[in-house]
């Protein structure tokens, strides 16, 4: 937690480069992967080119990195124990959750669009900020029905208590008795499928036609993997459910193919909602 906290302060620019040096290297030989070792060693000059960035550039970057951070340490803070299966207690927690890692990005993105892109969108700003929010949170909930599995034999339930102790059903009960949990499971998943309509909505807005590729492709991904998990039903939890690459990789060149048109983007997004 206080690492966490060290290198937000890095981040805000309230941290000296050798204290980021010497956190830096205090993580270097823990980190096997040569990649991730190079990445966390260009630590010190990427705060540094952050600096030089235009102030508004800067501004939003560290806006976004500090709600990042502040919801990796609610999760540090929440699920300390991995012994012990800890849960939200509410609906409005894990909607915190989503916006904090994700929602905020779909902001992001789509201030330093308006900034950047000539013409970015039909739609005004406040419009697409809140289409964006939607969005980035959306696709943070997908992770989340995509993972629960895994997240639950690791001491982790995003689920809310309240929705869990309405149907009588513990966190430690979820893997055991999937089958009573499926109700609760459906009605995230067609939150997510709600907030995946928001993140088509918001690039059929995007006049550039690259930037609305790069930006609808999350969504109809995140359709297909929605598909896969209704299709495996209680199985979900107990197995690895992925969009195979081979079909991602469909998804590109589909999409460079019609220059990323609306009526392309919205025939595949159906497609993926019902492809089995």
């Amino acid at each position: 937690m206080e690492t966490l906290k060290m290198l937000s302060h890095g981040i805000q620019g309230k941290a000296s480069r050798e204290v980021i040096i010497d956190l830096v290297a205090s993580f270097l030989q823990l980190q096997e992967n040569a990649a991730e070792q190079r990445l966390l060693e260009s630590l010190p000059n990427c705060l540094e080119w952050l600096e030089l960035m235009e102030e508004a550039d800067r501004d939003d970057i560290r806006i976004v990195l500090e709600k990042i951070t502040q919801g990796q340490m609610l999760d540090l803070h929440r699920f300390d124990n991995p012994a012990e299966i800890r849960t939200l207690s509410t609906a409005d927690d894990l909607d915190e959750y989503t916006y904090l890692v994700a929602g905020c990005a779909g902001e992001f993105w789509t201030r330093l669009c308006f900034r950047h892109v000539q013409r970015f969108a039909s739609r005004n700003r406040d419009e697409m900020l809140a289409l964006g929010r939607r969005y980035g949170m959306g696709l943070q909930l997908i992770n989340v029905l995509r993972d629960a599995g895994t997240d639950l034999r690791s001491g982790r339930c995003y689920f809310p208590e309240n929705e869990l102790a309405a149907v009588h059903l513990t966190p430690a009960q979820i893997l055991s008795e999937s089958d009573r949990f499926q109700p609760i499971y459906r009605r995230w998943t067609e939150k997510a499928k709600d907030a995946l309509e928001c993140g088509v909505q918001y690039s059929r807005a995007i006049r550039n036609r690259r930037v609305r590729a790069a930006t609808a492709l999350p969504a109809l991904i995140g359709a297909r993997t929605l598909t896969l998990l209704r299709e495996a039903g209680a199985d979900a939890l107990h197995c690895r459910i992925k969009v195979p690459r081979s079909e991602v990789r469909k998804m590109i060149l589909s999409l460079a193919i019609h220059l990323a048109s609306h009526k392309h983007i919205d025939a595949t997004f159906e497609q993926a909602k019902l492809k089995k």
